[in-house]
């Protein structure tokens, strides 16, 4: 049974596939992060190597291996990969190294299945060198083995690598539905499903993994309560909060990501449309806001927000986006302390 939700479409066309038999050797899952991915790589990957009736069964000795990872012929390849265990420092790419495992084992029959599969999870951070070397497995790929590259954001990939894999594009789930699958199957209230399906904005996978590790919430809190007091901040304080972030691409994604969520909501607030804002649990915030910020200086940050993520996937220095970020963000002196903290709501 396929365990991927809201992507009609591209299990449909790998049900098909498998049918006629007409599978690509590479394929380029493309979507969000959370919105699904890894789950239809691994759901592809049974159905490759199922010992069922009916693929995937997720129950046969093969389905179970795969989803707990211990499939000798399903290998997961990530910025981790091929890391030499005295490196504690934190890695942003996926090395050549870890491309040369995966041609030697490509190279290779399967050991214990009738496919080799080779997920690359988040292929955007393949180095150049990773890159170049796995271009030659795409174009001339052995028997019996098919590549999975999963990505958020397939610009950033090199065009010679997307152009020679199937493109399978998978799209946010309405947050409705989200909604539902998280009161109905999973139990959650429906004030606090409402909540983790806006913010997950379109995600389910962030939306469950939220559901029931508190932890993804406040940490967002946190964020969004810095933000709001950098408005108020000296320049002094805006550039220690820079410096403070270090150079953690990761992390500053993120945040600026919440952030750009955050002033579009104002911005929606603005104009009337509070119907349509994703933290519903900050309305009275988002209204101080509204009230005081002009729509030109929101949509200006807002336009430096979204800058800002561009040069940080072009390998921008954070740490300087970052206190650009700082010079652009609209001060507001006679912001009230309520701004602070969100609007109660029973979860």
């Amino acid at each position: 049974m396929w365990q991927t939700i809201g992507q009609p479409k591209a299990v449909s066309l790998f049900k098909h596939s498998l049918g006629t038999g007409n599978l690509a050797h590479a394929y380029l899952l493309v979507g969000p992060p959370h919105v699904g991915k890894t789950t239809l790589a691994l759901d592809l990957a049974q159905a490759l190597n199922c010992q069922g009736d009916e693929p995937p069964c997720g129950k046969c000795q093969s389905c179970r291996r795969i989803v707990e990872g211990k499939h000798a012929d399903v290998i997961i390849i990530d910025v981790n990969s091929a890391r030499d265990p005295k490196d504690t420092k934190p890695r942003t790419e996926i090395s050549i190294k870890a491309i040369w495992n995966l041609q030697r084992s490509a190279s290779l029959p399967p050991y214990e299945a009738k496919y080799k599969v080779f997920i690359v999870d988040g292929a955007e951070r393949l180095s150049d060198e990773a890159a170049n070397c796995l271009l030659k497995t795409l174009e001339e790929p052995p028997p019996k083995v098919i590549a999975l590259l999963l990505t958020a954001e397939q610009l950033r990939l090199p065009p010679t690598v997307v152009s020679r894999c199937q493109m399978v594009e998978l799209k946010p789930m309405p947050s409705a539905e989200i909604e539902t699958i998280l009161v109905e199957h999973h139990g959650v209230d429906s004030d606090r499903a409402k909540l983790l399906a806006r913010l997950s904005r379109g995600c389910l996978g962030w939306a469950l993994r939220a559901a029931v590790d508190e932890s993804h919430l406040a940490q967002r809190t946190q964020r969004l309560s810095e933000m709001f007091s950098l408005v108020n901040a000296s320049w002094e304080e805006r550039f220690v909060y820079a410096a403070q972030q270090g150079n953690d691409r990761t992390s500053t994604e993120e945040i600026i990501n919440l952030w750009l969520v955050c002033w579009r909501d104002v911005m929606l607030t603005k104009c009337g449309s509070e119907e349509a804002i994703t933290n519903v649990d900050y309305g009275a915030t988002l209204e101080d806001w509204a009230e005081t910020l002009t729509l030109p200086e929101t949509v200006d940050f807002i336009n430096s927000l979204q800058e800002s993520l561009s040069q940080i996937s072009q390998n921008a220095n954070t740490r300087l986006v970052l206190e650009t970020l700082m010079l652009d963000m609209p001060r507001k002196e006679d912001k009230t302390a309520h701004a602070i903290s969100p609007t109660p709501v029973a979860l």
